[in-house]
């Protein structure tokens, strides 16, 4: 799958690397910005059990 994204990026190999990495970093910003802070209220790892009274 990543090998067919890399060759079908315009352009000479330096210029697919470049792309390459303005891809990876985009996709990682649109996780943390948005999906990872959206996922986070249906995870249960974030509930804290420190201080509640019993």
């Amino acid at each position: 799958m990543y090998a067919l994204i890399f060759r079908s990026l315009p352009g000479p190999l330096w210029l697919r690397i470049i792309w390459a990495i303005l891809l990876i970093a985009a996709a990682l910003a649109v996780l943390v910005t948005w999906v990872f802070p959206w996922l986070s209220q249906f995870s249960p790892l974030t509930d804290s059990t420190i201080g509640a009274s019993a």
